[in-house]
């Protein structure tokens, strides 16, 4: 499978279907977040389960969240996506409460593969931003 592909499918399989048992498909047995500003997770690497748990800290705020990805750029083992993150905020973030407002954020994604599974990433997107929309901030 192409990268761009492995990427792709990821993204729909995982975040927008949320198919958590598809995992170990796209996922090398450990998944690196080298840089994720404000990721609790950010600099520490990833078994199956603990990315599972990861992807649970954002579907229980939003269990409606979706990437659409924008652009795509494959380059050795390295895919880079631009996309847009929407979702409605039914579930409780840390000690705030469920706001039901919806948030858009755009941010991009370096996802690192090796041996033809997605081994990490490194992120950049204004979390900021959806704390505003939200009306923590």
């Amino acid at each position: 499978m192409a990268n761009e592909t492995l990427i792709r499918e990821f993204m729909q399989r995982i975040w927008n279907e949320k198919k958590l048992e598809d995992i170990p498909k796209y996922l090398a047995p450990e998944y690196t977040i080298h840089l994720d500003n404000a990721d609790p997770w950010e600099g520490k690497t990833l078994k199956h389960d603990e990315f599972a748990t990861r992807l649970h800290h954002t579907f229980g705020p939003f269990p409606d969240v979706h990437f659409d990805i924008k652009t795509a750029i494959s380059d050795g083992n390295v895919v880079a996506i631009t996309w847009i993150m929407t979702g409605t905020n039914t579930g409780q973030i840390g000690e705030w409460p469920a706001t039901n407002r919806k948030i858009e954020a755009q941010g991009m994604t370096f996802y690192h593969i090796l041996d033809g599974k997605i081994a990490g990433h490194t992120q950049a997107y204004d979390r900021t931003s959806i704390m505003k929309q939200l009306g923590f901030i």
